[in-house]
């Protein structure tokens, strides 16, 4: 009786377990909860690209966007100082003595804009900043309709012909960003087998070509600059380089999360810091801050600076540059290095299983895991 009491019993576990058995039909165990973990990269990507770029271009407002009145007499002292008091940390306003330094002034990006009392006239640079002159120009044209007097815009420094707003640039980073962060995926899930060393022959190679991609994009086929084309080459390369040689060190860590890292550094937080649509006087002060040493304001900014503004400042945004590939190189060097120790620890721990259990088994075991893991890496990369 009782041995019959117990059979009964265990029969009521298949009949509990049929409804969910119905639900997931043929799916292994454990698949709803890998479908979930799954989820987690596409949503905190809508999360992650929600706040940055809204953050960062929803509400441009002017802070201390520098401009400038031109002149020596006691009237411009009064208008700077009007202006000064009725907008408050929004504009830094300074005063100049005359049209050939305000001119000057802008050719070294130390304003966004020069007003002349005398003619109502407002001289700008919007190959420094198109959004930026935008700016300067709703300041003053009630400045000179108060005078009477319609506002007369001289562009000092216009942009190329084929990039009239002046943001072609920006678009041009972002097709680097993309073949360099796509490019990190595939080197990352493909070639994870591969050693570093061969890894980062991939990566010097995989990013000349990128490089020589976007200069062909910026010079023959879209004109969005008409001389100067080595010197954005190299600049390009430096940039594709960096975020190639970072991704592929930090995927030895993140696994299958490098993609969504490197699309926090080089998407949500580069694109909205580059200065490529808003400088940083027309964003609140995080981005405006990054703006000071990310990659991609480095590459935005170096570019203006050689074809549009005769190289002034150019040292320092290719330092940035540079620097940016010097610590992706050493990233990559403590994953070489970590790869090489972990190698090792592997091969004691599978002389270990060798010896309890035999060769075969264990090594099939680990060689259709890792197959498995890295197919799946790749296929979600892919996706992204």
């Amino acid at each position: 009786m009782s041995g019959t009491h117990r059979q009964d019993h265990g029969t009521h576990h298949p009949a509990q377990a049929a409804p969910k058995a119905r639900l997931l039909g043929s799916a292994p165990p454990g698949t709803l909860r890998h479908v979930v973990t799954h989820l987690l990269t596409p949503l905190l990507m809508c999360l992650g690209m929600g706040l940055a770029y809204l953050g960062a271009f929803a509400h441009p407002e002017p802070h201390l966007l520098p401009v400038a009145v031109v002149g020596s007499g006691a009237e411009v002292r009064v208008l700077a100082q009007e202006l000064h008091d009725r907008t408050g940390d929004a504009l830094d306003v300074r005063t100049l003595p005359d049209r050939a330094a305000a001119e000057q002034a802008l050719k070294t990006r130390d304003i966004a804009g020069a007003y002349l009392p005398d003619s109502s006239g407002l001289l700008v640079a919007t190959a420094g900043s198109d959004t930026s002159a935008t700016a300067a120009e709703k300041v003053f044209t009630p400045v000179a309709e108060k005078q009477g007097k319609p506002l007369h815009v001289t562009d000092v420094v216009p942009p190329a012909a084929g990039d009239p707003t002046g943001q072609g640039v920006f678009f041009l980073l972002v097709a680097l960003s993309i073949g360099s962060y796509a490019s990190v995926a595939a080197l990352g899930a493909a070639g994870g087998a591969l050693p570093m060393r061969i890894r980062a022959l991939f990566v010097a190679g995989t990013s000349f070509v990128v490089s020589l991609i976007g200069t062909a994009f910026a010079g023959p086929v879209f004109h969005l600059v008409d001389h100067h084309l080595w010197g954005l080459w190299a600049m390009s390369w430096l940039y594709a380089a960096g975020i190639l040689f970072l991704g592929v060190g930090l995927h030895t860590f993140l696994k299958r999360w490098t993609t969504l890292g490197v699309m926090v550094l080089f998407v949500m937080l580069n694109f909205t810091s580059s200065g490529g649509i808003f400088r940083p006087e027309l964003q609140n002060g995080f981005f405006g801050s990054l703006h000071a040493f990310w990659n991609g304001a480095g590459f935005i900014e170096g570019v203006r600076s050689l074809v549009y503004f005769g190289g002034h400042d150019l040292a320092r945004h290719v330092w940035t540059l540079a620097a940016w590939l010097v610590v992706a190189l050493g990233v990559v060097v403590v994953a070489g290095l970590t790869e090489r120790r972990r190698t090792a620890a592997a091969a004691v721990e599978g002389a270990q299983n060798v010896s309890a259990s035999g060769p075969a088994p264990q090594a099939r075991k680990d060689a259709s895991r890792e197959r498995a893991e890295e197919e799946e890496e790749m296929e979600e990369a892919v996706a992204v």
